[in-house]
């Protein structure tokens, strides 16, 4: 998983470019405080993204305002408020891929002894976790439900390059900014991507996340919109010994079932 100063200037940096800078400010500061396992202070807040302190302030009011983040007057920290679940509970509640995929993401890790995310895929910058179900073994991930990730990494990442329709060069520069535990070059990448697009789905063994095996498949919102994927993770001896061949079988099952369901069709 990225690490907190890897988060932390992915925030700074997405402030630093945005044309919208004070809802960027914003959505940045609720962000940090999301991965927070604490409360924040001003100073750490604003030297984590990079604010002049009295903008920082400034935003921080006006949120408190509109009850997204929650300020306590005796530690002077700032927390998310409970307000953001309204906006959390309206998304889920209008989102069909959520409780179409849930059943299917259950099934597969009681199956299988896998944990099972579905992730929604928000262009080529990033994958947003919706939907999870977690594993009884004892390796559990960090994935919990609103995690999100760089879209090119790991399996899900093949899956988002094979049927994307991305030219090379785009690719390659995405693709230098991805952090693995062990890297493949980009001509191996490239040849796992075709790989991904002959046997629709993907394999990420170990690159990510050292001995862990990550599988994802596509879910089809439309024709031509890759909208969602279903991602099975788990420790590479475990999946082998378990029927690695049987899990991938399933898990595209599963994904061309929720695109039928999605879209009226599979993808093919």
């Amino acid at each position: 998983m990225p690490d907190n100063a890897d988060k932390a200037s992915e925030l700074a940096g997405t402030v630093k470019k945005s044309k919208a800078p004070a809802i960027s400010r914003a959505a940045a500061i609720m962000r940090l405080l999301g991965k927070s396992e604490t409360p924040l202070g001003l100073q750490a807040i604003a030297r984590t993204l990079n604010l002049v302190p009295s903008t920082c302030l400034y935003v921080l009011r006006a949120l408190v305002d509109e009850e997204f983040v929650a300020f306590d007057p005796d530690t002077k920290r700032y927390s998310l408020e409970a307000g953001v679940l309204t906006l959390a509970r309206h998304w889920l509640r209008r989102n069909q891929f959520t409780d179409l995929a849930q059943p299917a993401l259950n099934r597969l890790s009681q199956q299988f002894d896998v944990t099972v995310l579905g992730v929604h895929i928000v262009g080529l910058e990033h994958i947003v976790v919706v939907a999870n179900a977690q594993s009884g073994n004892t390796f559990q991930i960090s994935a919990q439900i609103g995690s999100r990730f760089p879209a090119l990494i790991s399996a899900t990442g093949r899956c988002i390059a094979a049927f994307g329709d991305i030219p090379d060069d785009e690719l390659e520069a995405r693709f230098r900014a991805l952090r693995w535990d062990d890297p493949p070059s980009f001509k191996q990448w490239l040849a796992q991507i075709d790989t991904t697009r002959q046997q629709g789905f993907a394999v990420d063994e170990g690159n990510y996340i050292s001995g862990v095996t990550v599988l994802a498949a596509p879910v089809w919102k439309s024709r031509d919109k890759l909208s969602h994927a279903l991602v099975a993770i788990g420790l590479g001896s475990a999946l082998q010994r378990s029927g690695l061949p049987e899990l991938q079988q399933t898990l595209l099952a599963s994904a061309r079932q929720l695109s039928e369901q999605l879209c009226g069709e599979i993808h093919s």
